[in-house]
């Protein structure tokens, strides 16, 4: 008779614990979804390119309105702490030092996917519309399309927008910001105002 594998959930603490602990190396590049730890996939050069593109891009615009961090962890408890490429947060005047932020504190999100982009779909959006995540862009580096996932529920995003090359976007938080599509993309082109 076969036996059923027993799977263990983790929680945030745990995976704090594990990484004070040594159990995880702290250079280890994980990721805490819905209970699992994944190790996340090498970032290519044309990746690391994107996210440098976009964090330039929306610092310039942003300034002192929000801070910008970069592949950092954002907690969603009691199971989730994913590391999303870019967030844009609400100012606080520690800069998150006495915790990673949560989904209140969220402004937007930004993935860039690559080799990710099933997971980054598949799994972490969903993970984001539960949480409560105003807003997510998803840049696909494949096809150079932007889309944009708004208004979360239980169930996903109630809304979802492809934008490519000239269509212009602003994050809700910050509608008076526009970008286009294509600018955000490693050679990309295109003009905001």
């Amino acid at each position: 008779m076969a036996t059923a594998l027993q799977r263990y959930r983790f929680t945030v603490e745990d995976l704090a614990q594990m990484v004070q602990a040594g159990i995880i190396p702290p250079e280890k590049r994980v990721e805490l979804l819905a209970g699992e730890i994944v190790e996340m996939t090498p970032i290519s050069p044309r990746h690391a390119a994107c996210v440098d593109r976009v964090a330039n891009r929306l610092f310039g615009l942003v300034r002192d309105r929000a801070i910008l961090r970069i592949q950092s962890p954002v907690t969603l408890p009691p199971a989730s702490q994913p590391q999303p490429d870019l967030a844009l947060l609400r100012p606080r005047e520690d800069f998150y030092a006495s915790s990673h932020p949560g989904p209140a504190d969220v402004l937007l999100l930004v993935e860039v996917a690559e080799s990710s982009r099933s997971y980054d779909l598949g799994v972490k959006v969903p993970l984001y519309a539960q949480a409560g995540i105003p807003e997510v862009w998803v840049l696909d580096l494949e096809t150079e399309r932007l889309l944009v996932f708004r208004e979360p529920s239980p169930q996903g995003y109630k809304l979802q927008r492809l934008c490519t090359g000239g269509d212009r976007i602003a994050p809700l938080a910050f509608p008076d910001l526009e970008v286009t599509a294509g600018e955000l993309f490693p050679g990309g082109t295109g003009s905001s105002r």
